[in-house]
Parts: structure tokens; C-alpha cells; sequence
């Protein structure tokens, strides 16, 4: 099974690029300062490419995010939900879903822990479900000013049914890490890389990596683009090891 590489045509994504770039060119004088931090952030993008002519290509990609840090108690909740769905020449080419929970909580000056537990469906990786509970720990190793980084360690328990139904359960260990560095007063650039080594089968490894970057067209809407690759070296049997996912679209933050 071939799996799709998800993109817009070359037209859509030079001109994505060029707006960026015009995005991140305008003086720090015209970006509105930004608004004292609240207890609660909603934060949901969308994109969508419909290509007719030679070849028909339709791709929708969403995510929704909320988090909510009451103000002086070390604690925060955070839930997402994301999607992504591809047709090329009428035939259904990515479907993919994924969600979950996160609770943190600040133990030091630059160290918290956190538990997590995900929901993933994604047919054209041969995945029918996959649960993921995470118990980690994480270092604020850069925390203030322009630049953000931090390194996270644990441990993840899967369970996971493949398109025949059979199931799987282990246990990996997970190493983290999340760059993120300031452009200007309100465009970033983010770096997320995850992996995940199989403790019970050593050839068994996934990486997930998403790079993105985020130029503000006002205080609350944004352009996102964003490039994942996800890296499984022990991929169900008739799939490839890797997936490529690029996405630009409109990111809006209340």
C-alpha cells in the first residue's frame, strides 16, 4: 500500500512561504503587545487544498487545543484533538485521528512531572487504535527570554490492534525534547522531536519529529506551517516505515 505524501499543490506552498515571509519582514512596531497570560488558552488551526484538473487532490487538516492553568497552583490540564484527511483522484489516500490529555504539575524551578494518555487511528499505517499512557519527567533546560527548551523522560504503555485485529502491548521508553525561539515579538519558530525505543524488542523503534513555524496576522489569527515526520523501524507488515506530513493553514488563538 502506497501511502500519500500530504501537500498542497507547488503553487499553494511557494505562495504559503512567500506570505510568511512577508509576515515575519514587518517591524516589531506593528505587532500588538501581547495580552497578560489567562488560566484558559483555546488554540485550533485548519487547512485545506482542493486541486482539480490533471489530477484531483483534496486535504483537510485540523487540531484543537485547550489548556487551563489556574493562576499560582503549578497545575496544568491540557486536551488536543487533531485530524487529517487526504483524497487523491477520488479514492480516500490518509485518515488519520489522534487525541488525548495532559496533566503537569511544577515541582521546582525548571523540573515537572506530567502524565498523558493518546488516542490514535490511523488506517494507512496499519493502526486501527493505539493507547499511549506517558508518566514523565521534564527540564525547563532554557526557560525565559527569546528561547525555550526542554527535555522530557519517561515511560510509555501501548496497546495497539493492527487491521487484522491483532493486538499488541508494550512498554517503551520515551526521550522528548521541544525547542522554541522567539522571531519577533509574536512569530515563532518550534521544534518538537519524540522517541520512543521498544524495551521488550530492540529493533522496535518510532521517532516523531514536527517542525513548525507561526507569523501572526493579528493578535488572535496566525499562518502555521508545519512539517511531522514519523519514523516507525518495525512498521506493520505491507506498510512503509515512514510518513511526511506538511500543512499550512490558519491558526486561531483565544
Amino acid at each position: 500500500m502506497t501511502r500519500t505524501v500530504l501537500h498542497g499543490p507547488r503553487l499553494t506552498l511557494a505562495a504559503g512561504f512567500s506570505l510568511l515571509a512577508l509576515l515575519l519582514a514587518r517591524p516589531l512596531e506593528a505587532q500588538s503587545p501581547a495580552p497578560p497570560p489567562r488560566p484558559v488558552k483555546f488554540t485550533a488551526n485548519a487547512g485545506f487544498v482542493d486541486a482539480a484538473g490533471n489530477s484531483e487532490i483534496t486535504t483537510l487538516s485540523g487540531e484543537q487545543r485547550v489548556e487551563y492553568r489556574p493562576t499560582g497552583t503549578g497545575w496544568t490540564f491540557s486536551q488536543f484533538i487533531g485530524a487529517v484527511y487526504g483524497r487523491t483522484d477520488g479514492v480516500t489516500s490518509a485518515n488519520r485521528i489522534k487525541g488525548g490529555v495532559r496533566l503537569q504539575h511544577v515541582v521546582g524551578d525548571k523540573l515537572s512531572a506530567f502524565v498523558s494518555g493518546e488516542y490514535e487511528r490511523n488506517r494507512f499505517a496499519g493502526i486501527r487504535r493505539r493507547f499511549e499512557e506517558v508518566v514523565s519527567l521534564s527540564f525547563a533546560l532554557l526557560n525565559g527570554g527569546r528561547t525555550e527548551l526542554a527535555l522530557e523522560i519517561g515511560a510509555a504503555f501501548n496497546q495497539q490492534r493492527d487491521l487484522e485485529g491483532v493486538d499488541n502491548s508494550f512498554v517503551a521508553a520515551r526521550t522528548a525534547g521541544e525547542f522554541r525561539q522567539l522571531l519577533t515579538e509574536a512569530a515563532y519558530i518550534q521544534q518538537k522531536v519524540e522517541l520512543l525505543p521498544n524495551l521488550e524488542h530492540a529493533e522496535d523503534l518510532r521517532v516523531n519529529s514536527e517542525t513548525s513555524v507561526v507569523a501572526p496576522l493579528s493578535r488572535r489569527f496566525a499562518v502555521k506551517l508545519s512539517y511531522a515526520i514519523r519514523f516507525d523501524n518495525f512498521p506493520e507488515p505491507g506498510f512503509q516505515t515512514t510518513d511526511r506530513v506538511f500543512t499550512s493553514g490558519l491558526q486561531v488563538t483565544l
